[in-house]
């Protein structure tokens, strides 16, 4: 009998739900069993996975090693799927796989390059994928003469951390003076320069950021599945302009997306993201761990998670090629169980595989957080 395969998310996003599914949906029904850790008892992947813990704060990165290499070998962890302090998870992976668990993420080089927006813009431009202009600022004076050059040539200015994950700390400066405008319906990314500059005069310390033209939609998000070996198995475009979503094999997006992969050894789930500057697409980030949006994948036919999965544990998928594009569609909020008590419980332990897509839990606090989203069809 094939043993089930034991799988650790930690701390990770409430999307990453679906992703858990897919596992246990996996097309070779293979019984996967799920272990998940995160800092939030009220987390819906906690409730999602077969066992669950707390994980303790304050940790430094090296702390955090030691937690994650006593998880492995307690819980017997086959694949690790790290988020949080990944640079220095994959730092360690000699460690983890002596202690028989594969990291699923890209090697510490890559996962470094990609870490710093600026070093990520001039690494893929130098082997050829085009970027949009942008200044590296850290002052009052270096913003305001980022501003007025973007303003210049007719571009809207925005910025966002020099490093960081998805579109935290982003904002898109206006010259309009702050009134009830701006405190007006939902809040909104834009905000007045003399605000930003007022708020860097009175910061304590220096700010690291980038600012850039605001690029234009479509925005598409290119999942790609990488092996060891530094050849891509999957690679599909995911579009969003507006509410609408889709897919797209236009290799204007997987070209590029497929030099950065390979060309920087971004093994296993990578999201590389562009937007449109004038009439061209230019990166906008690449992200060296897995999507949120990356079960969307499924309306094409594909199960994404466990292809890269079975790389990870040394069974190649081969290329990965969707059957179909699946529909334009759109994403609405829908709930998701929460363990019924703020600790989380165990299931109990078994050596029997567990089944491939286990009963649903019932009669549960459930979590309708927009970030657990169902896709509709348009």
């Amino acid at each position: 009998m094939v043993s089930r395969v034991r799988v650790w998310l930690n701390r990770t996003y409430a999307e990453n739900v679906f992703f858990m599914d897919q596992l246990r949906r996996n097309p070779s029904d293979r019984a996967v069993e799920i272990h998940a850790t995160h800092g939030d008892p009220d987390s819906p992947v906690l409730a999602a996975a077969d066992t669950a813990e707390l994980e303790p704060e304050n940790l430094s990165p090296a702390g955090y090693v030691e937690y994650a290499l006593d998880q492995c070998g307690r819980r017997g962890i086959d694949v690790f799927v790290p988020r949080l302090h990944q640079s220095a998870i994959v730092a360690h992976r000699a460690e983890f796989e002596a202690a028989g668990t594969a990291v699923l993420a890209p090697p510490p080089e890559a996962v470094a390059v990609f870490h710093d927006k600026v070093i990520a813009y001039e690494a893929v431009q130098a082997i050829g994928v085009p970027v949009p202009p942008w200044y590296r600022v850290r002052s009052e004076d270096e913003l305001v003469a980022a501003v007025e050059e973007l303003e210049a040539g007719g571009h809207k200015p925005c910025f966002k951390p020099a490093s960081g994950a998805g579109g935290v700390g982003f904002r898109v400066i206006t010259r309009t003076p702050f009134s009830l405008m701006h405190l007006s319906g939902f809040p909104s990314p834009y905000v007045p320069l003399d605000l930003v500059l007022e708020a860097l005069r009175q910061a304590e310390e220096p700010v690291d950021w980038l600012v850039m033209p605001r690029l234009e939609q479509p925005e598409v998000s290119v999942d790609c599945l990488t092996g060891p070996d530094n050849r891509v198995r999957l690679a599909v475009g995911r579009t969003k302009n507006g509410r609408r979503r889709g897919f797209t094999l236009h290799e204007q997006w997987l070209d590029p997306a497929r030099r950065i992969a390979e060309g920087f050894g971004l093994h296993y789930l990578s999201n590389i993201q562009f937007r449109m500057f004038g009439d061209r697409p230019v990166l906008m980030d690449v992200n060296t761990r897995p999507a949120g949006g990356l079960h969307q994948l499924s309306l094409c036919g594909v199960n994404a998670p466990w292809a890269a999965v079975q790389l990870a544990l040394g069974e190649d998928p081969g290329e990965v090629i969707p059957p179909f594009l699946g529909q334009d569609y759109t994403v609405v909020s829908g709930p998701r169980p929460l363990r019924p008590v703020s600790l989380p419980q165990q299931r109990p332990e078994t050596t029997e595989p567990l089944p491939a897509v286990p009963a649903p839990p019932s009669a549960q606090p459930v979590d309708s957080v927009g970030a657990a989203a169902q896709v509709l069809p348009l």
